[in-house]
């Protein structure tokens, strides 16, 4: 289950014991929803959010948009109701939290098997500890059912004593080694939150780095944070054209019998072609998306 050209620019949390948050989701212009058994509930309410977690995603209603359940890790007293009942509740996939090896995939995936989750049903691994990082390979690797990696920052800054900084120089290194491992296996692969929703420049900066690093979007925790990610992730005007530009000149230089040619003064290999033809699929996912989600 490789990662596709399906958008995943904007990955928006909702809290599991929140009904009107989850009824909202289905009008935000988010590429991707992850309902949340996880964080954002209390113990107390666990059982509640599962609940309703599975009836909004039964329910429908969230038109092209990619739903993902977060379940509570396999080490709490949650963990495993909350994989079965979204094994059977259907989303596009569930997230495990605090992922660590290859065999923490492995045990996940017994267990969705076993509650009868369909193959379309993927999984996705948070890389929240030293040791995801340090293992990233080996996670990635370890299962075709998997299609995303998701950085858990802010547990990874806790975990590794570092700070929030503004140019995240001390994750820089997590983060490289988790795209890595991600593009290895094809993969897709998305930045961690921000949490300062004030400082908007910041965080609009924290996007920009994040295309630039090689993400292919950002989990976000507001609303708000929505529609500059979905500005930031997708390729604008300028770009497709130049793509387009790039794949047609590129094929009459084949006609030819030659392996480069030369576009607004640039030279264009294979590889530039095939950048292209990735801006270009990515623009046109966008637009079936926009058009999904009316």
């Amino acid at each position: 289950m490789a990662a596709t050209f399906r958008p995943r620019r904007s990955v928006l949390y909702m809290p599991g014991s929140n009904a009107r948050a989850q009824e909202k989701a289905k009008s935000l212009p988010a590429d991707a929803i992850i309902l949340d058994l996880e964080d954002a509930v209390a113990p107390d309410a666990k059982e509640e959010a599962r609940a309703q977690v599975c009836a909004s995603v039964t329910g429908g209603g969230y038109g092209g948009r990619e739903l993902i359940i977060r379940a509570n890790g396999l080490d709490t007293p949650w963990g495993e109701d909350d994989i079965k009942a979204a094994s059977a509740a259907a989303p596009d996939a569930i997230l495990i939290p605090k992922v660590e090896s290859a065999q923490m995939v492995h045990d996940a995936l017994a267990r969705m098997d076993a509650a009868g989750a369909p193959e379309t049903t993927a999984l996705w691994c948070m890389m929240e500890t030293p040791r995801a990082i340090l293992r990233a390979e080996e996670i990635a690797s370890a299962s075709p059912r998997i299609s995303t990696l998701v950085m858990g920052t802010s547990d990874l800054v806790k975990d590794v004593h570092a700070r929030h900084t503004p140019m995240r120089l001390p994750m820089l290194t997590s983060l490289a080694l988790c795209i890595l491992a991600a593009r290895a296996e094809g993969l897709a692969v998305l930045d961690g939150v921000y949490l300062d929703l004030k400082n908007e420049q910041g965080f609009r900066d924290a996007c920009v780095q994040g295309l630039e690093l090689g993400f292919d979007g950002k989990t976000l925790i507001h609303p708000s944070q929505v529609a500059p990610t979905n500005e930031v992730f997708a390729p604008d005007a300028d770009e497709v054209t130049h793509a387009y530009k790039v794949i047609e000149a590129f094929a009459e230089a084949e006609k030819e019998g030659k392996g480069v040619v030369v576009v607004d003064g640039q030279l264009v290999e294979n590889l530039h072609v095939e950048n292209a033809k990735r801006l270009v699929a990515l623009a046109e996912a966008i637009e079936s998306l926009e058009k999904a989600n009316g």
